[in-house]
């Protein structure tokens, strides 16, 4: 996948199909951001590219506020919706979580607390436009 990039679909299979080109081109290190409105797909996005590494079991981390997943590969799936304060974050270890190089990281919401995150990711901000097709733009940076 080139960077940045911008793909606009019309149905659920549209995000499917992103989802698992997508995830063919991350790797272990990988953090990447969801930014959208609710309801907009961004842990339909997650759930889809985790089946590529073989899990099948991902679910809204929006009380728990990071899920774990094992598979092919390991993922932690955060979801910053809830969160007041970056420090709650920091009390879950946030910090071991972002500096584990063995896993991939979603973080839904992630521009609630872009202090917090780190340089090099990935940037997902899905658009709902008003005949509910979908624009995913993304964008890399280092």
């Amino acid at each position: 996948m080139r960077y940045p990039n911008s793909l606009k679909i019309i149905s659920e299979d549209g995000t499917k199909k992103i989802a698992d080109d997508f995830s063919k081109t991350i790797k272990n290190g990988d953090v990447i951001i969801l930014n959208g409105e609710l309801g907009s797909g961004k842990t339909f996005f997650v759930k889809q590219a985790a089946k590529n590494f073989g899990i099948h079991n991902v679910s809204s981390p929006t009380f728990a506020i990071v899920n774990e997943y094992n598979g092919d590969r390991k993922i932690y799936h955060f979801d910053f919706y809830r969160i007041e304060k970056s420090e709650e974050l920091f009390d879950i270890g946030f910090n071991d979580y972002i500096n584990d190089k063995e896993s991939i990281i979603f973080i839904e919401w992630g521009n609630l607390f872009p202090e917090i995150l780190p340089e090099a990711r990935i940037e997902i901000k899905i658009i709902v436009n008003e005949d509910f097709s979908r624009e995913f733009k993304f964008e890399k940076y280092e």
